[in-house]
């Protein structure tokens, strides 16, 4: 179990939440969501130790172990990828490496015999006996082979360091799991195994989360960081967006009928005070109005920003064909792959981390060429590109709106006007100033969104869209893409995003792609 008492936390005058209370029990899975900014990840390293509060208390209970995600994806670059995830233990860590020092050595003497024999009992009490076992399952569950296991952990992309990094915290088996966006990076496969995990996992897990069907599948409790406070629900994701929605009307009904009260009160004070045979009743009537409290409506943190994609060009017929495509790096993608993509067809493109998703993407979209065949546009396509790595076209040093001007066409280059659109984009005031370097992740993509609306392609490709956006731009931008009625190919792992947008799927596979209809298999 782990609690907080008025537990609070500001940054100057700035405060992130205030005077927190509440509690976590076994056996229970808690989806921590918020608006970005709102201090979730704070709040989360607050319950690992590894910040401080500004006050307020934090009780763990006795011999309870906590495990947290780490962000730090190359603290452990010269480690093998098994000795990363044995470090999750560090007291069995601690007791391995030792021992392979004992016995490394030719001859022991007595003390060092006699150390062996103690190693020995608590290595296998700690399970190092079955430490190898227990981490290749960890590493198989999410999608790694025996043959990398001793490769060092430079050797990998930042979406599988960090899958290793999860392993990491699952070894050691902690009584409490803080997760901080687990499943970003992770393919649609790794993530249900991780739902799987989960399910079967007995002790306290509580997870930073954008997305909503992972949301859905393992919470049993939602913790809304809002209004500088935490409140509870119990359910899912779905659950809470009902349950929320319920109780602000119930707050908007009574405050309501109060006002009706109030007004009455207050016509009934002023028409009778001055009457001697009403003072009595205007007297009680005045006490019954002091009486009287609305319920605060607190402003929320969370705001949607507001997306629409309007095709500057009319989309025809013909839009992209694909003709015996092959493309290979340092092994074959995929070979001798035909398409054709038609106007309204909503695209997703899906499959595990690796397999070459981005690669097709950027071929369809004419970013990369392939090794064989042709890919042919029609001639009024004009792309719209959202990349998965800002870095493709954000320009780091430059400020977000001198950066986003470039793609303002001449009459729509007005400042005021272009602030108050990145406005609608959540930039608020000095934001639209900051240089692109020092924007979050979620600031980046909602300006890489803003690009493409200001460009208005007719044909709308985007990979990874949500990656590092909140629910409310998630939601916001599902609704924009699904009141399109231009083509839309997008890459993700999100299957809320699938399920409601694709009419059709490509699947790439190890054994080529699959082209089928929208519904998820």
């Amino acid at each position: 179990m782990i609690a907080t008492s008025k537990l609070t936390k500001r940054f100057g005058p700035d405060i992130l939440f205030e005077d927190v209370t509440v509690k976590f029990t076994p056996g229970n899975c808690y989806g921590l969501i918020g608006a970005n900014g709102s201090g979730k990840s704070t709040f989360v390293k607050i319950l690992a130790g590894l910040i401080p509060s500004t006050h307020g208390e934090i009780s763990i209970g006795r011999d309870c172990t906590l495990g947290y995600l780490r962000q730090d994806h190359a603290e452990f670059d010269d480690v093998s990828i098994l000795d990363t995830v044995y470090m999750g233990n560090r007291k069995l860590w601690d007791l391995h490496l030792e021992r392979e020092a004992l016995y490394s050595k030719a001859d022991l003497s007595e003390a060092e015999d006699e150390r062996c024999h103690v190693i020995e009992d608590e290595f296998g009490h700690a399970g190092g006996y079955t430490m190898e076992t227990d981490a290749a399952k960890l590493l198989a569950g999410l999608g790694f082979t025996e043959d990398v296991f001793s490769k060092e952990m430079r050797t990998l992309q930042g979406g599988f360091k960090l899958r290793v990094l999860l392993a990491q915290v699952l070894f050691a088996h902690p009584d409490v799991l803080l997760l901080d966006e687990p499943t970003n990076h992770l393919d649609m496969e790794s993530i249900e195994w991780l739902v799987d995990f989960l399910a079967n996992y007995e002790g306290t897990v509580i997870v930073i989360s954008h997305d909503r069907f992972f949301l859905n599948q393992v919470c049993t409790h939602i913790a809304d960081l809002d209004y500088h406070e935490i409140r509870m629900f119990t359910g899912n994701y779905d659950d809470f967006v009902i349950a929320s929605l319920e109780m602000r009307e119930l707050r908007e009904k009574a405050n309501q009928k109060m006002e009706k009260q109030i007004h009455d009160l207050k016509t009934f004070i002023s028409r009778f005070s001055a009457n001697a045979s009403k003072a009595k009743q205007a007297t009680s009537r005045k006490k019954a109005l002091g009486k009287i409290e609305l319920q605060e409506m607190k402003p929320s943190s969370r705001v949607s920003p507001f997306i629409r994609f309007t095709p500057k060009r009319r989309l025809g017929d013909k839009v992209i064909e694909v003709e015996g495509v092959s493309k290979s790096y340092d092994r074959c993608l995929f070979k001798n792959f035909s398409c054709t993509i038609g106007p309204k067809e909503k695209v997703a493109i899906i499959g595990k981390n690796g397999v070459g998703k981005t690669t097709l993407l950027k071929i369809l979209c004419g970013l990369i060429k392939p090794d064989k065949g042709t890919v042919a546009f029609g001639e009024t396509v004009q792309v719209g590109y959202f990349p998965q790595d800002p870095g493709e076209i954000l320009d780091a040093e430059c400020p977000a709106l001198d950066w986003l001007t470039r793609y303002a066409a001449e009459s729509e280059r007005n400042e005021t006007e272009l602030r108050s659109f990145m406005g609608r984009m959540l930039f608020s005031r000095d934001d639209v100033f900051k240089k692109i370097q020092v924007l979050s992740g979620g600031e980046k993509a909602r300006l890489m969104l803003a690009k493409m609306m200001l460009e208005g392609g007719n044909v709308t490709i985007l990979d990874e869209p949500t990656n590092h956006l909140d629910l409310e731009s998630i939601e916001a931008l599902n609704f924009a893409l699904s009141q399109l009625e231009n083509t839309v190919l997008f890459v993700s792992h999100d299957h809320r995003l699938i399920g409601s947008l694709a009419t059709r799927i490509l699947e790439v596979t190890d054994h080529g792609i699959l082209d089928r209809d929208g519904e998820m298999a």
